[in-house]
């Protein structure tokens, strides 16, 4: 099973948090505090941490970097916390995802399963981590892209579907088998979707978003990656 670790020390809402995870088979893991979040992570290492930012004895932010020192499961941070500047500071850190407070509880569900998927496609790719075209490179470990000497920011869907693409390089992925990756069985038909967020991948990664070098399209059937 799923190990969820769920960091806050809101007691109502760690009760709704664990009701909900175990009502869709996670195990769950609770912990009030980052020391506590830390210790149990180490004896029983998470599938995927749920995590508050305003805790009573540590920033969340150390807790994040803490984690990603020894975990890649994937972080998404539930915070009240909701300016630009605490977004950008807790993806730097190493979160996966950013959901803020108050929340739908199947919106957070419906991320949780989107980030474990896109760690079990970074599982199952065995080429090379670092991946460079003419125009930028992708480190799948880091989930960094640099183009032309900066850093750029993907949501976590971006890097889901780009990882995916860049896994099966050189093939046609099908938009069904794209949608249900990154979606779940339940949006294979949703193909305005995979148009938005192609869209927005291309503005972010080619030089020509309107005539792309790697990115391709194949009307009516799906994607293809190209270096």
């Amino acid at each position: 099973m799923t190990r969820v670790l769920v960091v806050e020390d809101e007691p109502q809402l760690v009760r709704a948090l664990e009701m909900n995870l175990k009502a869709r088979k996670y195990e769950v893991d609770t912990a009030p505090n980052g020391g506590t979040a830390l210790r149990l992570a180490g004896a029983r290492p998470p599938d995927a941490v749920l995590l508050d930012l305003g805790l009573p004895d540590m920033d969340g932010i150390d807790v994040i970097r803490e984690l990603r020192g020894s975990f890649r499961a994937p972080i998404l941070v539930v915070s009240a916390r909701s300016t630009s500047d605490e977004k950008v500071q807790a993806l730097d850190a190493g979160a996966d995802d950013f959901v803020t407070k108050p929340f739908s509880m199947e919106e957070l569900m419906a991320r949780l399963r989107a980030a474990i998927r896109s760690k079990e496609t970074v599982a199952r790719y065995d080429g090379p981590a670092l991946v460079e075209t003419a125009d930028f490179t992708v480190d799948l470990l880091a989930k960094k892209i640099r183009r032309a000497g900066r850093d750029l920011r993907l949501t976590p869907t971006e890097w889901h579907l780009l990882e995916i693409l860049i896994r099966e390089r050189g093939r046609l992925v099908s938009q069904r088998q794209l949608l249900q990756e990154v979606w779940g069985p339940g949006h294979v038909t949703r193909t305005n979707y995979l148009r938005v967020y192609m869209a927005q991948l291309r503005r972010k990664l080619e030089t020509d978003s309107a005539h792309p070098r790697h990115l391709i399209t194949l009307a009516g059937m799906g994607y293809r990656f190209e270096i």
